[in-house]
């Protein structure tokens, strides 16, 4: 949002706030996840209307519940939010692949580097935290969607624009894929035609995987130190 070229015609100093969300971030993708595989809202929805009280059985259940324990999650970029989230998949029991410029000398042994389509063709779980450039505008769209299985779950707390918002709504309804969970969408808030909030087992959060009241706190104390360190001729997280 700030035109980086001309501030620096202009001898001004752009700083940025680096790394403030990413426990957030991380929490929040397998909060999409864990309501994905364990249908969370599903069931509470069920008690409250009262199908538990109704069953014959101790238990409940109408879906496929799905174990994360061995399963393929693909984390496309690799950067501090991508990784933060490769560790707590890790922490499942995970197998991780990562799409990253990263070497694979560079990467810890439980994750492996792979290539992007092979990530789309063979994962179970893609969760997106590239960032938005031309290059990965409309990264995923009909043909990267149509290597996915149609058990796959794509998770989206990176930027809305990355999604070909038409492909994954045609993708989820004909059963292409299984489900999606997105924290981010091209146009916030939604326009109410987004033919993502009808469709089929597509789970939306507002844009609030960064908001958590200790990742704002640290927004605010990064803020406060950026503007100290620029007062004081030593300016830190400078935007190059």
């Amino acid at each position: 949002v700030v035109d980086t070229a001309a501030a620096r015609e202009h001898g001004i100093i752009v700083t940025n706030i680096p790394a403030y969300s990413t426990p957030s971030v991380g929490q929040m993708v397998f909060a999409h996840i864990l309501n994905i595989t364990q249908q969370v809202r599903h069931y509470s929805d069920k008690v409250s209307q009262g199908d538990w009280s109704k069953s014959p059985d101790f238990c409940f259940y109408d879906t496929p519940l799905i174990e994360l324990l061995g399963k393929k999650i693909g984390i496309v970029g690799l950067g501090q939010t991508g990784y933060n989230t490769a560790r707590i998949a890790i922490g499942f029991g995970m197998k991780v692949w990562a799409v990253t410029s990263k070497s694979r000398l560079q990467l810890p042994p439980e994750i492996r580097k792979a290539e992007l389509d092979q990530v789309f063709h063979e994962c179970d779980i893609v969760s997106l935290h590239c960032p938005l450039t031309d290059s990965t505008r409309n990264l995923v769209n009909a043909n990267r969607l149509a290597l996915m299985k149609p058990t796959s779950i794509l998770i989206n707390t990176g930027r809305g624009p990355l999604i070909n918002e038409q492909d994954l709504a045609n993708a989820l309804n004909t059963g292409q894929i299984y489900a999606a969970g997105l924290d981010v969408l091209s146009e916030e808030p939604p326009r109410a035609d987004n033919p993502l909030l009808t469709a089929r087992n597509c789970f939306i959060t507002p844009h609030i995987a960064w908001a958590n009241f200790e990742a704002r706190q640290r927004l605010i104390t990064i803020t406060v130190s950026n503007l100290k360190a620029y007062i004081d001729g030593k300016p830190v997280n400078v935007v190059k």
